[in-house]
């Protein structure tokens, strides 16, 4: 599976790049960080390639990606959470969401073909052959108000979804057996995604955010990324971040940074969905979990 991504970014002109695994602030706020003492100094694990990734697309690199570690101290204890996991990360300059979308679904489709052309006779033996595939025709797009308008239509919920909610697992569940396949669901409403999402420039209220969704679970998060630097100042006031703190993150964007988007997805969920598996800890060699320390 890895193999073929690396595969198809390769053949989408992409450099694959090693970002730092221990980092002085956040990517997207400390409460699902790992401190750690470095040298004296706190420092955390780092949550995400994402801040690196971008200043990338700044220096000349302009389309990247990355497989690497990531690190969530989440206390989730659920089938499908893991606290270290692995992470695919793609970051393209002067591309906008609609093209990071491409990219996820050329990505996703050149893993499933790759297992089936290659490991037709496991797949036999798992029963998992004859389904085995993404849709020819490509992934549909859901806009967020469509995703909502669908998931309430299922009557599958205790209580009906209301502009602004996001998407339990629950939700996800309902909209995915309706779906039938692996979707997108856009246009997130702003206060719900990250500070370095780009909001539309026509209604700051709806962002350029989206999720990529197996009929089971989100497997994918991307979008634009916010290249002005008075705008992404402002998005890390709103969100509580200093943004002192992150100095070495948006230097660089006082200069002029190309617009550009990008996704993480992740490999263990992927692998997951892949083989219909019921706990992700099946996909990882050495899974690692709020109990787990020690392999």
């Amino acid at each position: 599976m890895l193999r073929a991504v690396r595969e198809q970014f390769r053949a989408l002109d992409c450099t694959e790049i090693n970002t730092p695994k221990i980092v002085a602030t956040g990517t997207e706020g400390g409460t699902e960080l790992f401190p750690i003492t470095y040298f004296g100094e706190e420092a955390f694990m780092n949550q995400s390639p994402q801040l690196f990734k971008q200043l990338m697309v700044g220096s000349g690199l302009e389309r990247v990606f990355e497989i690497g570690p990531i690190f969530r101290a989440e206390e989730h204890n659920t089938p499908r959470h893991l606290n270290e996991a692995t992470s695919i990360d793609f970051e393209s300059a002067f591309v906008d969401h609609h093209g990071a979308m491409d990219v996820c679904e050329a990505v996703v489709t050149a893993a499933y073909d790759a297992v089936a052309a290659n490991r037709a006779d496991e797949l036999e033996t798992l029963g998992l052959a004859e389904d085995f595939a993404v849709p020819e025709e490509g992934f549909p797009r859901l806009t967020y108000e469509e995703a909502i308008e669908r998931v309430n239509a299922t009557g599958e919920l205790d209580e009906q979804l209301v502009w602004g909610d996001d998407l339990s697992t629950e939700a996800e569940k309902a909209l995915g057996e309706d779906v039938g396949t692996h979707y997108f669901i856009t246009d997130w409403p702003s206060e719900i995604k990250p500070f370095y999402i780009k909001d539309h420039d026509d209604d700051p209220d709806l962002s350029t955010g989206f999720d990529m969704m197996h009929p089971t679970m989100e497997l994918v998060s991307g979008g634009q990324r916010e290249h002005r630097h008075d705008h992404l100042v402002e998005g890390f006031e709103q969100q509580g971040l200093d943004p002192e703190a992150f100095e070495y993150y948006t230097k660089m964007f006082r200069y002029g940074m190309p617009p550009h988007a990008g996704f993480g997805l992740g490999a263990e969920r992927l692998l997951m969905t892949m083989l219909d598996l019921d706990n992700i800890r099946e996909a990882v060699l050495f899974p690692r979990d709020r109990q787990r320390l020690s392999p």
